[in-house]
């Protein structure tokens, strides 16, 4: 798997959901279906006058996610730029060619409204349940970074097995200290709950130490 294919995926999902906050702070999921793909960003398309589009220009910060056929969940996380000029006219326009319902909503001249957003920048995360193990990765476009969540076994690990057997995946290998495969983690916490020392810890670490 690598982050093209992942959009290429996205693509075939056609309608995704969408996360975004208003200025409360209060969550707010949306359906967006008015999107363009390339290999390395996502353009997609809602009225000026929207909350939607406030929210995106008062902060940018979002994720975007899908889940595929075969019952892969893709997300992107970043933070999206509106697009000006010529280039927003052109791909506000390519995006109603390849999708004739904005143009029955947004008929003739009316189709000005529209602004058009591009994600560039992203961390685009994949996870996939149907697979035994689990399997997730994370993968960059552009200058975002990715941020470790999850579960760490540290070096307070007294090697006594519990983790072991309270992994759903059995994904925890023995070693000084046992360490998790990141890969095939759900990142459920019973490792966590089970551990007698405190020794699995959650990440981001900071995260961690405020709870």
């Amino acid at each position: 798997m690598n982050p093209v294919t992942c959009l290429q995926k996205l693509k075939y999902v056609g309608t995704l959901f969408c996360a975004t906050v208003n200025r409360k702070g209060e969550p707010q999921v949306r359906c967006i279906s008015g999107i363009h793909f390339e290999d390395d960003a996502l353009y997609f398309v809602t009225a000026k006058g929207k909350d939607f589009a406030r929210q995106l220009l008062s902060d940018g910060r979002i994720q975007i996610a899908g889940l595929t056929r075969y019952g892969e969940l893709i997300r992107l996380s970043g933070t999206v730029e509106q697009c000006s000029g010529s280039a927003a006219v052109k791909m506000r326009d390519q995006i109603f060619a390849a999708h004739p319902e904005l143009a029955d909503t947004y008929p003739g001249t009316t189709r000005g409204i529209i602004a058009v957003f591009a994600l560039k920048d992203m961390v685009v995360d994949y996870f996939d349940n149907k697979r035994s193990p689990i399997f997730r990765d994370s993968y960059v476009i552009g200058s975002a970074e990715i941020t470790p969540h999850g579960y760490h076994i540290t070096d307070a690990c007294t090697e006594c097995g519990r983790c072991v057997v309270a992994c759903p995946e059995g994904v925890i290998e023995e070693g000084s200290p046992y360490e998790i495969e990141q890969h095939h983690c759900l990142r459920c916490g019973a490792c966590q709950e089970v551990c007698p020392v405190g020794a699995v810890v959650s990440l981001p670490l900071a995260d961690s130490q405020d709870s």
